[in-house]
């Protein structure tokens, strides 16, 4: 109806406003205060920054400096003032960070913004929510007047929502929540080894809140406190769904959560948010076929320091200095944010959203339009874009500081395209891709032990290993991708026989590595090889196979969602099915009926009474497509790829509903290895 598609319209282009003015008006608060000020930043909320509008903003709102949050800085004698802006609670660790550098500094005014809220701090310290006012924050403005060693100084102690990093219009990433992953049974076993045997859980859907370790606790109440804020800037009402135990969790505390209530009856907007558990799908955080140019750069390129979305772009091509290894230390690297830059951000914008060629192609376009306004001398060939012929088009812009400076943004677009282009990983994409399309067949016709044998050839010392060969790290990333493509399995003789023999391979190649690799160091526990020794390399082996079985069993309870892999027919080659292009479908699909797996988060007794009457009578249940706005969450991160993938289904689905993708970093496939086999998820690091 007529009426209808215009109400909705309304609804979308107020909530897509909303986003970028949340953001905006959060940092806008912090920069009111950082006039003539030193202001101290953890990685976190520099990353944030990065993406909203980098330094130069902070140094326009008149910072005077903008400084590592570390026990080693502090501020210089004839600097007054300090603005701490920290992603963690002010207590523990980063306290007693703040005391170090004000203990080394002259600080007479000093401001600390956290991005945690006051009830989170009140959770943390065991107080009750109930109590009114800023009791926590009061008392860390004492203790800044002490340190400061003067009660008469000047102090403020202050929460802003700082949650979002923004990537795209409708992709956000959670800076401070990078290395929250799902719970995986292997936890459970962990949760149930502190509890007497009547009180185990028997599934990881039975966890409550109050079951899970403190710091995942507070970790997860953290991020429901802050999407509570997030909606409350963007006046939603929102539904809240999930697809997973984690998002279970996460998505019960945001329904239920005191603070949501008041927000909820005066909000104006209306939104299903649907929370996605990462581990429910590893084969597409780790494959190779999504043709993606952004996801090649990322796995390419070394990270810029203190970053998990941006890289380090070499700029000596651009300069004159002689191109060698000591000469990418002198001149400072570009990245790829460039939220200041509006050409190159629509570049960006387009390669996120692109196929690689086609991306290419559009790097070349907007490299020729850049060289023709400046009336560079270009020679246009419409042939194959090569990275030499990219390279002899940003020369044109070497010696011409006027073009140089107006066009920065592409060229470091263009140089990170040329790099990747270049470096040796960039071939061997396909030889992942070819090892993948493998597993896909065979899975067709056999099954897993037939698979593992075909990678246990692939396993070689490394004084046996050639360049082409894949490493140790390269092994670790196909088992994820065999284990969770295959689903349940069979169990039997041949599969443990065969686990046993590559089991065994792997052992030998993790004692015989002469340097370990950054995720071998974090699986192992060992900064040196000398220290793997066999019977450590046999207990990590079995720790890493433990965990790989357990993946085959994270889609048993679901009914709709069981399988991620399509067997194929006489017609189409066996395929992978992404879990994410199918809850996709689910969702926006137009002939609407009650999903299986898509479980709803009743916000209190309203919603279980019309649950409740459903058994008797005719109720339509809450459904993701109810609302114009669907925000979909995913925890534990998402691919670039998968983002293309969305955003094709949203456009053939000819959709009036806005499609918000929220997640908690931005992937790439050696990620996976380090979130299952090295990361401690009870665990998470909250700065205390």
């Amino acid at each position: 109806r007529p009426g209808e598609k215009s109400s909705t319209a309304i609804v979308v282009s107020m909530v897509s406003l909303g986003l970028s003015d949340s953001l905006q008006k959060a940092w806008e608060t912090v920069f009111t205060k950082v006039k003539r000020a030193v202001v101290f930043m953890d990685a976190p909320s520099a990353e944030s920054l990065h993406w909203y509008g980098g330094a130069l903003k902070m140094f326009e709102a008149g910072a005077l400096n903008i400084k590592e949050f570390s026990s080693f800085e502090a501020g210089s004698a004839n600097q007054k003032k300090a603005v701490f802006i920290v992603s963690t609670l002010i207590k523990g660790r980063t306290a007693d960070t703040i005391k170090d550098i004000i203990g080394l500094s002259s600080f007479q005014y000093t401001v600390v913004i956290t991005a945690v809220s006051h009830s989170v701090h009140l959770l943390a310290n065991n107080v009750s929510v109930e109590i009114a006012g800023r009791l926590v924050f009061d008392q860390f403005e004492e203790k800044l007047c002490e340190w400061m060693g003067n009660m008469n100084f000047t102090t403020e102690v202050m929460h802003v929502p700082l949650l979002l990093a923004p990537l795209a219009p409708h992709l956000f990433f959670t800076p401070s929540f990078t290395m929250l992953f799902p719970l995986v049974p292997q936890d459970l076993k962990q949760i149930n080894s502190a509890r007497s045997e009547k009180k185990r859980f028997t599934s990881l859907h039975d966890l409550d809140l109050h079951s899970l370790p403190p710091a995942l606790q507070i970790k997860i109440m953290c991020l429901v406190s802050s999407l509570n804020c997030l909606f409350e800037g963007l006046s939603i009402r929102e539904e809240c769904f999930a697809v997973g135990a984690t998002s279970r969790l996460i998505a019960g505390e945001l329904a239920n959560y005191p603070q949501a209530k008041n927000r909820r009856k005066s909000a104006q907007n209306r939104a299903s948010v649907v929370f996605i558990d990462r581990v429910l799908d590893l084969t597409g955080a780790v494959a190779h076929h999504g043709d993606n140019l952004l996801e090649k750069i990322l796995s390419t390129l070394p990270l810029l320091p203190g970053h998990t979305a941006d890289v380090k772009v070499s700029m000596v091509e651009l300069s004159a200095v002689q191109m060698t290894d000591e000469a990418q230390n002198i001149i400072a690297p570009g990245c790829l944010a460039k939220p200041n830059d509006p050409s190159a951000r629509v570049l960006w914008e387009a390669i996120l959203g692109m196929k690689q060629k086609e991306a290419i192609m559009e790097i070349r376009r907007h490299l020729v339009d850049a060289a023709s306004k400046e009336n560079l001398p270009i020679k246009m060939n419409l042939g194959r874009v090569s990275p030499e012929q990219l390279v002899s088009f940003i020369h044109l812009f070497k010696n011409n500081f006027k073009a140089l400076e107006s066009h920065c943004g592409l060229l470091q677009l263009v140089l990170a395209t040329v790099q990747t282009m270049k470096h040796p990983s960039f071939s061997r994409w396909d030889d992942f891709l070819a090892f993948e399309r493998l597993v896909l067949q065979i899975l067709g016709e056999s099954e897993l032990p037939r698979v593992l044998r075909q990678l246990l050839p692939c396993v070689k010392l490394h004084s046996a290993r050639k360049e082409e060969d894949y490493s140790l790290d390269d092994l670790l990333i196909l088992l994820v991708y065999i284990y969770s493509i295959s689903g349940e399995i069979r169990m039997g003789d041949e599969l443990s026989d065969t686990e046993e023999e590559l089991k065994k391979a792997l052992v030998h190649a993790f004692c015989a590595e002469p340097e370990l690799s950054p995720l071998l160091q974090k699986i192992t526990g060992c900064e040196s090889s000398s220290d793997v020794t066999l019977r450590k390399a046999t207990s990590v082996v079995d720790t890493i196979f433990a965990s790989l079985r357990d993946l085959t069993k994270v889609r048993a309870n679901m009914k709709q969602f069981r399988s991620v892999y399509s067997p194929g027919n006489d017609v189409h080659q066996a395929s992978y099915n992404p879990l994410l292009k199918q809850i996709g479908e689910e969702i926006l699909h137009v002939d609407r009926h009650d999903p299986l797996d898509i479980e709803h988060m009743s916000a209190g007794l309203t919603d279980l009474l019309k649950t409740g009457f459903g058994m008797f009578m005719k109720v339509n249940r809450p459904h993701p497509n109810d609302h114009p706005v669907l925000i979909i969450f995913l925890v534990g991160g998402i691919t670039a790829s998968e983002v293309r993938m969305l955003k094709e289904l949203v456009s053939a689905q000819k959709t009036a509903i806005q499609v918000i993708v929220l997640t908690t970093k931005l992937l790439k496939p050696i990620d996976i290895p380090e979130f299952l086999f090295a990361l401690d998820r009870l665990h998470p690091d909250i700065g205390v």
